[in-house]
């Protein structure tokens, strides 16, 4: 029986059977429109600021402190995320139980939903009037419009990428090097800093890398919960809106950083680990 897909392309005036090759340049055209639609932008900015030179404003107050709110925020909610999202990842990866399926929905859902949206439903738990604010209250913790609410916000959008890189890395260490160690006489801890985490380290970098990328540019649950006060709540995502109201130079230099800081991620990722498959997990 020959199949469909085995079947001999046969030209027209030639006796012999032969199979047509396909032709690259189709693609390449096909391939072109959208190529340049994604990049364009991107090397149009970097021409706007070779050309402009706004890096004076750099040393402004509006930048300076976007930055450094921006820069410990982001390290405090992604460290929050490899503390806690580790142990759900593995669990996620490794273990079966009742509601395991509504539960991954549940961690993927700040991935799907849009940012103001999320920002709202931080507000309905989060908030002074919340179903969770009067017991936070109670406690002496505000989170709404505070530099902690700007962790919450960006912990609550980010933390499924670094899931999403833990629970696939995770899942790519074989059990039977684990069941080796163990029938050697390594202990669970032994196995886990031993066997487990260098194997896993690919996925768990690369959910780090993203997490902490998603954590810089949040900016609609970022707003809606936390503010945009200068100096308090407001990182460089915030301040790219409030300078587009005042300098436009200000404005692109901000968004130059961001998409500079992206970039970096992505080739250090690239050269670290030498595998785009191993720094972005299928999302």
């Amino acid at each position: 029986m020959v199949w469909p897909h085995r079947i001999p392309f046969v030209r027209p005036g030639v006796g012999r059977p032969g199979i047509r090759p396909a032709s690259a340049f189709w693609w390449w055209v096909g391939s072109l429109p959208l190529a340049l639609f994604l990049s364009s932008p991107l090397l149009i900015m970097a021409l706007y600021l070779l050309r402009e030179s706004p890096w004076h404003a750099a040393a402004s107050d509006l930048v300076r402190q976007a930055l450094v709110l921006t820069v410990k925020t982001s390290a405090g909610s992604t460290l929050l995320a490899i503390g806690a999202g580790t142990p759900l990842a593995y669990l996620l990866a490794r273990r079966r139980f009742p509601g395991k399926a509504l539960l991954e929905v549940l961690v993927e859902l700040p991935v799907v939903i849009p940012p103001t949206a999320a920002g709202v439903l931080l507000l309905l738990t989060f908030g002074r009037r919340g179903a969770l604010g009067p017991l936070l209250e109670g406690m002496g913790i505000t989170l709404p419009f505070t530099p902690a609410g700007v962790v919450v916000a960006q912990l609550f959008i980010s933390t499924p990428f670094y899931i999403r890189g833990a629970r696939l890395g995770f899942m790519m260490v074989p059990r039977e090097l684990e069941e080796a160690a163990a029938v050697d006489g390594a202990s669970t801890l032994q196995i886990l800093r031993q066997v487990t985490l260098p194997l896993a380290f690919p996925g768990l970098f690369s959910g780090l890398l993203l997490c902490w990328a998603r954590a810089v540019g949040e900016f609609g649950a970022t707003y809606l919960f936390a503010g945009n006060m200068p100096g308090h709540t407001q990182t460089m995502p915030l301040a790219i809106l409030t300078a587009m109201e005042r300098d436009l130079g200000v404005a692109l230099l901000l968004t130059g950083m961001l998409t500079l800081f992206a970039f970096g991620i992505l080739l250090s990722a690239w050269l670290l680990l030498g595998s785009r498959e191993d720094i972005l997990p299928a999302l």
